[in-house]
């Protein structure tokens, strides 16, 4: 069921990356239009959806490669919550200097990395049964 939700997520970034982040840019950052993106974040974005269908459709090693580290950048994201913003603003901004954060961003980034480590602590009980 997990890869069936991650493999669906992954087709939706492989489709749609500028919309993902578009959203993105509604629920965390206060000054969107004031901001500009670098030009290949969305193709990088894209990447990342091809590598999750890949994933959610083969299973085996790159799989559990894409869980376990889905989970250890959860813990990271959990424990270090503004470190978050550190990497993100270079990462997706040209100039990160102006870009106004979400106040609840730090909260919302904790929950994100509690749910992707909880999904990766259940896909690794799932394995260890079968």
């Amino acid at each position: 069921m997990l890869r069936q939700f991650l493999g669906s997520l992954g087709v939706l970034t492989t489709l749609v990356p500028d919309r993902i982040i578009d959203v993105f840019e509604a629920v965390v950052v206060e000054n969107p239009d004031e901001n500009t993106v670098h030009s290949w974040f969305s193709p990088l974005i894209r990447a990342e959806g091809v590598v999750i269908v890949l994933a959610a459709l083969r299973g085996g090693r790159l799989y559990v490669w894409l869980i376990n580290v889905t989970g250890v950048f959860g813990a990271v994201l959990f424990f270090f919550p503004r470190l978050y913003e550190q990497i993100a603003g270079p990462l997706v901004y040209e100039d990160p200097e102006p870009v106004e954060w979400n106040e609840h961003l730090t909260d919302g980034v904790r929950v994100i990395g509690a749910v992707y480590v909880l999904l990766a602590l259940l896909d690794r009980q799932r394995r260890n049964a079968s």
